[in-house]
């Protein structure tokens, strides 16, 4: 079996409502499980050509649901993996500071803003 794209995996079918992958290394993913008992981290690995992934249940792909007590420090990892990889938030806020024309025109429209904040009499 070949890869499985994390975002087609919505079992298991009786809770797993929608699926929001927060980071796919490729081989593996995590995911925000919306579930019919509250919100889960699920991961699972997706498989390749020699590998149909795990976890699974007769022969369809399921996410292994994550205990609460390991979520925190899961997303947390996730996350600074998801701002970190190529085309993350920090590459995109590098890139944006690197555009000194769009630097310049934010930083003027930000100044016009002061006026807004003043108090007018009248």
């Amino acid at each position: 079996m070949a890869y499985v794209d994390p975002i087609t995996v919505v079992s298991p079918r009786n809770r797993i409502r929608s699926v929001d992958v927060l980071y796919n290394a490729g081989g593996w993913s995590v995911a925000l499980l919306d579930s019919t008992d509250g919100e889960w981290l699920g991961i699972r690995w997706n498989g390749s050509e020699d590998y149909s992934g795990n976890p699974q249940s007769h022969g369809r792909q399921t996410w292994f649901f994550v205990p609460h007590e390991l979520s925190a420090g899961l997303r947390e990892q996730v996350e600074q993996l998801a701002n970190s990889q190529e085309g993350g938030l920090l590459e995109g806020y590098r890139e944006m500071a690197n555009d000194q024309e769009h630097e310049a025109e934010a930083l003027e429209w930000c100044e016009g803003l002061i006026g807004d904040a003043i108090p007018q009499e009248g």
